[in-house]
């Protein structure tokens, strides 16, 4: 009784650790604060003010390290393969008695023996695969590159009832693709790392079943 109840204890703590945060492949950071802002100067009285300037026409793009793009995630691929191979092997193989000296002609033409084998192989196999994934997530610039590049990551959580469901995306942007509004296609991200991930019900239910298959196996109850 005593190993029945630390069988179940020991499945109920792993199953509570299954509640967290599913892992991610995602290695760098998801969000920065932007850079401090320099304290601004007492006015000097003229309309003119370096610390308030902002260019009547200037470019809105998300150029600095706090800076939010969206990212369109629509990603589609598909891939196949197919394999085939065929063999195939014959053989014959007969033996006779030779007359000899013509005694017992009649005898030794019965004695004679004869045998064939044939073998035929042949084997296929094909593999397809196909993943849509649409889905719009906004990003945070969290460094800029020597060359302008921008490195982006972020993360949206979705609480369904009781699960939850994790999108995450890294990525390098360079700065020439962002389109109006900060819109980016996932496309164009060069090193992306784009990632659903869910806690639900059913990942729990698997790993108990598992669990206690194996428990079971060595403590029945």
């Amino acid at each position: 009784m005593k190993h029945s109840i630390w069988g179940i204890a020991s499945v109920a703590t792993l199953v509570s650790a299954c509640s967290t945060t599913p892992d991610t492949i995602i290695t760098t950071p998801i969000t920065a604060r932007p850079e401090s802002m320099q304290h601004a100067r007492p006015a000097n009285g003229a309309i003119f003010q370096t610390t308030a300037y902002r260019p009547m026409f200037e470019d809105r793009r998300a150029r600095l390290i706090g800076d939010t793009i969206t990212i369109v995630i629509n990603e589609k691929s598909s891939a196949g393969k197919a394999a085939g191979s065929a063999e195939s092997k014959s053989g014959k193989v007969s033996a006779g008695v030779p007359n000899l000296f013509g005694i017992l002609p009649g005898f030794t033409d019965r004695l004679g023996a004869s045998a064939s084998n044939s073998v035929d192989f042949q084997d296929k196999g094909s593999v397809t695969s196909s993943n849509n994934f649409i889905s719009t997530l906004s990003v945070t610039v969290t460094d800029v590159l020597p060359n302008g590049n921008l490195v982006v990551g972020g993360e949206k959580q979705i609480a369904l009832d009781k699960s939850a469901e994790f999108i995450r995306f890294s990525g390098v942007i360079d700065p020439a693709n962002i389109a109006a509004g900060n819109i980016v296609s996932s496309t164009q991200v060069a090193d992306a790392k784009i990632e659903y991930r869910t806690n639900n019900h059913v990942d729990k239910a698997e790993v108990v079943s598992a669990l206690a298959r194996f428990f079971l196996s060595v403590m029945p109850l």
